[in-house]
């Protein structure tokens, strides 16, 4: 009886005392979280972007667009999260846009908002290198199917030589959950530059420098 009592005190200190050093460690690491209050932070920055550029297009800006989600009807009414929002940061002369079936060659990066330690943003993707030259880097070929809603929407309607800023809602991204490196409920920004496409049955341009740069798709 003695020794049974003394085993349940023991256990009962033990109890009591393992939080106190749990947070006495937490305390002592200075944990700092990179993403707080991402989701709420996320919502209200795509609420605010979304009420400012309708306010721009009313106005006569052209080098903004809302564009909804590739697979819905203008018809039918959405919520601004099934929305993309674009800047036209240079237009392109091309003519004709990809497919949702078709291949692209893109020079691209993402990022997503600012946060604790990236205050530009974290960029989780990129095609460009710092020292980017449209004259000498390579693109990034993708079948625009196999990409995100948001980014197959402005795919589908860019035209070769397009240089867009997009920015897209994390329902048409990653969603709740997130993925490696994107925390759920992300907005994602990106640079695309439109270089060329090709439908299903046709053949993309070779890889060098005289062919990635004229107007150039197959029909």
């Amino acid at each position: 009886m003695k020794k049974n009592n003394t085993v349940s005190l023991l256990s009962l200190l033990a109890l009591l005392i393992l939080p106190l050093l749990w947070t006495s460690c937490s305390e002592e690491t200075n944990t700092v979280e990179e993403f707080p209050n991402w989701q709420a932070r996320n919502t209200a920055y795509w609420d605010s972007l979304y009420t400012n550029t309708q306010a721009k297009i009313a106005a006569g800006d052209t080098s903004w667009k809302i564009i909804k989600n590739w697979s819905l009807q203008d018809s039918i009414a959405s919520p601004n999260t099934d929305y993309i929002i674009v800047h036209v940061d240079e237009a392109g002369t091309g003519s004709g846009c990809p497919l949702y079936t078709d291949s692209v060659r893109v020079h691209y990066y993402g990022k997503l908002l600012p946060s604790t330690s990236y205050p530009a943003g974290y960029q989780f993707d990129s095609s460009m290198s710092a020292d980017y030259n449209p004259a000498t880097s390579l693109p990034a070929t993708f079948a625009v199917n196999a990409l995100t809603d948001g980014f197959a929407t402005a795919l589908q309607n860019m035209h070769i030589g397009d240089n867009w800023t997009v920015y897209v809602p994390y329902t048409l991204a990653y969603g709740s959950t997130g993925t490696t490196g994107i925390p759920g409920y992300s907005t994602l920004i990106f640079k695309i530059i439109l270089v060329a496409y090709a439908r299903a049955d046709g053949n993309l341009p070779s890889l060098n420098a005289p062919a990635l740069y004229r107007p150039w798709t197959e029909e």
